[in-house]
Order: structure tokens, then sequence, then C-alpha cells
């Protein structure tokens, strides 16, 4: 019901999801004071040297761009790939390296975070507006690695949207499943995508302090990336302005076996740090990433 009422409303203008977009914002922040302690105070931790009006300026910041993944997601949950691809919404800066690490490599692994609108990766074959440069390989080598939420209803609503571009996509893979998965598929080339900064759950790895404070990781995605040699590459997203995004793949390793698990992650943190002090609000704040 959820998804079938976002799609209907998703063929109006991103313009005009963006008005909405702008109240949900305004009534987070003002009315529903949405995690407002927690964004403070993660923002607060990250950046010590800033004062409180700094603070407060990124924090609104954030805000607004949560209303606009808002808006964009809706319009994304019932957009075909030629409306995605002629709204150029997202682009792609260097696709070529993604294309040179899976040529060259067993599979390749791909870490990225909460910047920029996560939600719009499902659309990973709309974003190519270089006529020299083909993506690398067929959808069904595109394995995107997610955690389940504990709502079943709404973890459902989140996977089909986020696969929506794509019919019949079936390469989302619940992260308790991906060990099995990859090494039982270890002789077919993949492109594994994994967000990794999420708060870990199970066992996690001392990284040292990131973003000011010390940090846990899971090390599953890169230990994996050891253990078959892959090709490890760090997704930057940015947003440019309004409606516009780009990405662009930076390489770790091209061989992750000559790296440990916790070399690589700490290679992935200082890149996320460095793009996150570059644009400040164009993170998840809200997240309780360092909740214990």
């Amino acid at each position: 019901m959820v998804l079938a009422v976002m799609r209907l409303f998703s063929g109006l203008p991103l313009g005009f999801h963006y008005f909405w977009g702008d109240i949900v914002s305004w009534f987070m922040k003002n009315i529903m004071h949405y995690r407002q302690n927690v964004v403070i105070t993660n923002i607060s931790r990250s950046f010590p040297e800033k004062k409180y009006p700094e603070i407060k300026s990124i924090a609104s910041a954030f805000y607004r761009h949560l209303g606009e993944i808002f808006a964009e997601t809706v319009w994304f949950s019932g957009s075909d790939a030629e409306r995605i691809h002629a709204s150029g919404i997202c682009r792609y800066t260097n696709l070529e390296v993604l294309r040179d690490a899976y040529e060259n490599s067993p599979s390749v692994t791909v870490l990225f975070s909460h910047c920029g609108n996560w939600e719009l990766l499902g659309g990973i074959w709309c974003y190519n507006y270089d006529p020299g440069v083909d993506y690398p390989c067929p959808d069904s080598n595109v394995k995107v690695v997610y955690k389940e939420l504990h709502n079943r209803f709404w973890n459902e609503v989140f996977v089909r949207n986020r696969s929506y571009p794509v019919k019949g996509f079936d390469g989302q893979i619940e992260s308790k499943n991906i060990l099995r998965y990859a090494i039982r598929h270890r002789d077919v080339k993949n492109i594994y995508i994994y967000p990794t900064d999420q708060y870990p759950y199970a066992v996690s790895h001392d990284a040292g302090l990131f973003l000011n404070q010390p940090t846990k990781v899971m090390l599953g995605s890169a230990g994996l990336a050891h253990k078959l040699g892959m090709s490890v590459l760090y997704l930057r997203m940015r947003q440019l302005e309004r409606g516009r995004y780009e990405m662009t793949f930076v390489p770790i390793c091209q061989d992750a076996s000559v790296l440990s698990p916790e070399d690589i992650m700490r290679k992935y943190l200082d890149l996320l740090e460095a793009d996150i002090r570059e644009t400040p609000y164009n993170w998840l704040w809200s997240h309780k990433r360092w909740k214990r």
C-alpha cells in the first residue's frame, strides 16, 4: 500500500516533491525535533573546534537535506530507468575506474556510506553519460548488501523501492547471508556493494578515531575481499546542488589480499571523514553511530 501511494505520486515533477520535502524538513526540525539531541551531539563531538552557531547551521542544513532525500526517494520510487537517466539527478565522474577494477580482479567490493542520497543507489545503471564507457557488467552480477530492518513491513518497502528501476532485480543480499553467498559463487565475477558506516551490531573492531571519536567497525566486507583477493573501491557521493549528485569511485586497493581487513577499513574511514569535513551536512547525522 505504501509503495503504491509513493508510486502514485512519483509521476509528479521533482520540484513538486521538493516543495513537500521542505515542509517535511521544517516539521521534523521544528515540530517533531526529530533526533535533535542525537544530531547536535554527533556534530558537536565530531567538530569540537566549531562554535555553537556553526553546529546549529550544519544541523539546519542537514535537516533541509533530509527533506530533499525524502522528496527524491518518493520521486524515484515510480521512475523507470529512462526517466531517471533523463533527469540527470546523478552521474558518474569516472565509471572507467569501476570497469578497470572489474576486468582486472576476481570480483569487486564497493564500500559506500550514508552521504548524498543513498536511496538513489538502485539507479546505478542509469547514471552513465559517457558514451565511450559502458557499465562493466549486467545487473545480474551486481549484489547490494543490506541490513534487514526489524520491522518487516518497512524492510520490504525499502528493499523493493531501492531496486525498483530494474524490473525483477534480485541482487539484494541480507548481510548475514553474504559470506556464504560469496564463497559459493567465488568463481563468478560480481560487484558487491556494501553500506559500511552503520553502528556495528556484531563482533566489531576498534578502528581508532573517526570524526574525533573512538569508533568500532565491522570487518566482514573487507575480510571477504581480503580472503578472495578482490579489488576494493570507495564510492563517493557528493551533492552538487539540489537535484544533482555525482558518484566517484576511489580505489582503495587492487588486490585486497595484500592488505589486512583492518587497514582496508582504516583507508575507507579516512576517505569518508575527508568527504564529511568538506561538506558537513551531507551525512546521516541522525544515525546513532556511536550510541555505546
